[in-house]
Parts: structure tokens; C-alpha cells; sequence
């Protein structure tokens, strides 16, 4: 059996026991983590998602936080004299799959047994109490990251996928959790400076709109001096 699944914004094909190099995750060695975005699995029987299989899970465990080779990126323009040498190295996590569970995540309610028929004297009929029904706690929605200075789109979509969709994760993430993530995504988004995002954030979080685009229009590209 194998499975494709979605894991910090990359596809794998995995099977049972076998060991794979994602992009580092923020969860600890030696915990265990689910993905439930399997997009195909076959049991002997190819079974496609829409875009997901409903119930399909896939269970690992983080065996080791790490570095990847060094890439080396060179950059020449002839007869200009230009040449630049640059290396990079990917943070990485190395997680084994555990189990690959096809279906049956949660439990069918529809096969608990029936309670069974208790005879109930008749009683007089009384007028039933009208109870005002509370209406379902909305899901929180991800907030729009790239109103901080310096986060485009690409990188909102970043760190959504690593589990920082709200201003209030963003704020309370540190500058190095922040530098760990770009650096993990590649040389394109190493160089860039989160210093000042978990600060705007905040002012997010607390709904100081004005006082943020204060901010912003006096610190060109969200750099504090």
C-alpha cells in the first residue's frame, strides 16, 4: 500500500516504515504528527481525492531536525566582470510514516447500537420550555499576513503551510522560528528580515489599524533603523 500526501506544501509518494526529508516542521523529535491531505492511496484498489480522500490519514514520526546538502549558486556575466558564489543549505525534518489509515479516522455513529426501549408511565402533558438555541461558534478564518510590511503573497503562502496563518501566531513566533522557516523555503526568501513583523502583528491583533500605517509609512520596507 502507498499513499500521496501533502506535507508542508510539497507531495510525497510514502509507504509503511519508510523514512522521508521534508521541509522543517515545528513540531518536536520524537512526536508524532497526522496529515489528513491524502490526495490518492492504493490498497490494491487506486482511490483518487477531490481534492482530498474523506478519512484517508497519515501518521509519522519526526526522527531528527537537520541541514541539507549545500547548494551552490553561481551567478556570471561575461565581460562584465561580474561573478557571484553563493550556498545555501535547506533546514529539513526527517519523519518516518507509521501507518497510512485508509478510512475510518472517526468513528461511524450510524453503527452504535440503538438504546434500547424503556416502557414510561404516561404523564400528564406539560407545555415545553422554549430554550433560545446558541448559534455555532464560527470557525476563525486566516487573517491576511500581507498586510505587514515586507510579506507578499509568496511568503504568506509560506508560513500558512508551516502553521502561521493568524497575526496572533505571527506575533508570538520569534525572529529566529521566522529566519528558520524563509531559509527552509529556499535562497529567494533567505535574505529577507522578519525583525519587525511579529511587532506589527501585534498592533494587528489588537485592531490598531492606524496606528500600524503610522508605523509603516515612517519605516520604509517594515526595516526599523
Amino acid at each position: 500500500m502507498y499513499a500521496i500526501v501533502e506535507i508542508a506544501g510539497q507531495q510525497f509518494k510514502v509507504a509503511k516504515d519508510q523514512k522521508v526529508f521534508v521541509h522543517r516542521l515545528q513540531d518536536k523529535e520524537g512526536s508524532k504528527i497526522t496529515f489528513d491531505n491524502v490526495l490518492l492511496l492504493d490498497d490494491g484498489k487506486v482511490t483518487l481525492g477531490a481534492p482530498a480522500i474523506k478519512g484517508a490519514v497519515v501518521t509519522a514520526k519526526i526522527l531528527k531536525h537537520l541541514k541539507g546538502d549545500k547548494v551552490i549558486v553561481f551567478k556570471k556575466k561575461r565581460r562584465k566582470g561580474y561573478r557571484v558564489k553563493n550556498g545555501n543549505r535547506q533546514y529539513l525534518s526527517e519523519i518516518q510514516i507509521e501507518s497510512i489509515v485508509t478510512s475510518g479516522a472517526k468513528k461511524d455513529e450510524s453503527k452504535k447500537e440503538a438504546p434500547k426501549k424503556v416502557k414510561v408511565e404516561a404523564k400528564k402533558e406539560v407545555a415545553p420550555k422554549v430554550v433560545a438555541k446558541k448559534a455555532p461558534a464560527k470557525a476563525k478564518k486566516a487573517d491576511d499576513l500581507k498586510k505587514v510590511e515586507g510579506i507578499g503573497p509568496k511568503i504568506a503562502e509560506i508560513f500558512t503551510a508551516s502553521g502561521i496563518d493568524t497575526f496572533a501566531k505571527l506575533a508570538k513566533a520569534s525572529q529566529k522560528d521566522l529566519k528558520a522557516i524563509l531559509e527552509s523555503a529556499g535562497s529567494r526568501y533567505a535574505s529577507k528580515n522578519p525583525g519587525s513583523w511579529p511587532k506589527q502583528a501585534k498592533m494587528a491583533t489588537e485592531g490598531k489599524w492606524d496606528e500600524l500605517k503610522k508605523w509603516q509609512d515612517e519605516i520604509k520596507g517594515g526595516i526599523e533603523k
